[in-house]
């Protein structure tokens, strides 16, 4: 799945009111992808993480709360 055809959403975490301030998440069947709101390109840097590496990811914050 290209860049472009992923569904990108603001996360919950962001609660900041400018928009181009906040990470934003899109999912896909076999990976997580997370980008700056402030480089909304498609062909601007996202980083990719695996779902067991996203689920470890979740757990250890949630942890740390």
């Amino acid at each position: 799945m290209s860049a472009a055809e992923l569904h990108w959403f603001k996360s919950s975490y962001s609660s900041s009111s400018e928009p181009t301030d906040c990470v934003e998440v899109a999912v896909a069947p076999a990976a997580i992808h997370v980008r700056d709101s402030k480089s909304l390109g498609v062909t601007e840097a996202q980083l990719t993480v695996g779902m067991t590496t996203w689920t470890d990811f979740l757990t250890h914050i949630s942890a740390a709360r």
